[in-house]
């Protein structure tokens, strides 16, 4: 366009590079000042038998939201509340045995001093995330977490900068503290991640595989021809062969077929045991489906046998499902 002015690049990365400057330090300043009131305030939480409600303003409000849905996602029963809309009706949605995080970089926020009492008479523990420790906010706090920072990253000291990532980082650290101590698993994580691909990123391989009847077995011995039979009913390009008590001992695959074919010209009057893979690949139901296509892509297979603590099939995934399920 004719007339444009041309922006500053150089200018630009040198305040993107002061902003976040200025943010490390507001963050090293809460992690210095960590100690006894984060440690109760994660049992607080911890011992929860209700909800953990979230209430905050503006900026403030927006961290809320986002503390409420990591605290959900990672096993605690977590919701938001807007302070204005509290004090008009939503109060209602604080119970007896809740725990309350109330969020205010200054602690003065009329919207929610005003629920102060109210949370109070509830008996609702209250924790306070501000940086104004003699605030209305501060003095009714049962547990107060400090995240005042030395200045913002705005020019001005005004726009909420480098409080808002202190609150954010705060409020991360306890989410995790709390997750931690409650000893959650990536297996609870799968439960409520379900979709996406974090839910496919956590699918485990009993999710996928194929079981019972539909496992292409043959028992040590079997003839070659009704082991071929096994594999073409079975759809899996492979067949697994059991010992006497069950247990996987080999699997035949098309590629020890052809194989054998060459070594051996006719394969007439041959049994499974004298083609088959000994020892084959295995992995346990409960692995992650991501950890089958890694060992698949390891050792170039197509098809992976499901195994017992007995050694005892209990299914078998194609890289195909893996596909379907959006794994691979």
């Amino acid at each position: 366009m004719t007339g444009a002015r041309t922006p500053n690049v150089s200018a630009a990365i040198e305040t993107a590079r002061r902003v976040i400057d200025i943010e490390i330090e507001a963050l090293r300043g809460i992690r210095a000042r960590l100690g006894e009131s984060f440690e109760r305030a994660v049992v607080l939480v911890k011992d929860c038998k209700a909800r953990t409600v979230i209430t905050g303003m503006g900026k403030s409000g927006q961290i809320c939201r986002k503390l409420a849905a990591t605290l959900s996602s990672t096993g605690t029963s977590a919701l938001f509340v807007h302070a204005a809309e509290a004090a008009h009706g939503d109060l209602g949605m604080f119970t007896r045995g809740d725990v309350c995080i109330a969020v205010s970089n200054s602690g003065t926020t009329e919207e929610l001093v005003t629920l102060l009492p109210s949370i109070k008479r509830f008996g609702i523990p209250l924790i306070a995330m501000t940086g104004g420790l003699d605030s209305p906010l501060a003095q009714a706090a049962d547990v107060l977490l400090d995240i005042r920072v030395d200045r913002e990253a705005c020019p001005l000291n005004l726009a909420p900068t480098a409080s808002t990532a202190a609150t954010l980082a705060m409020g991360d650290a306890l989410a995790v503290a709390v997750f931690e101590a409650k000893g959650f698993t990536d297996r609870d994580f799968a439960v409520l991640h379900p979709g996406g691909a974090l839910g496919r990123k956590l699918m485990r391989v009993s999710d996928v595989m194929h079981a019972s009847v539909d496992i292409p077995l043959v028992k040590s011995g079997t003839a070659l021809a009704t082991t071929l039979d096994t594999m073409t009913n079975g759809r899996m390009g492979a067949a697994g062969v059991v010992d006497p008590s069950g247990a996987l001992i080999g699997v035949v695959t098309d590629g020890d077929l052809r194989r054998a074919t060459i070594k051996h010209g006719d394969l007439s009057g041959l049994k499974a045991d004298d083609i088959m893979t000994a020892a084959p690949k295995t992995i346990d139901g409960s692995s992650l489906a991501a950890g089958a296509l890694a060992i698949m892509e390891q050792h170039s297979i197509t098809s992976l046998f499901i195994v017992n603590p007995d050694r005892t099939p209990a299914g078998i995934v194609h890289l195909h499902d893996l596909l379907r399920a959006g794994v691979a």
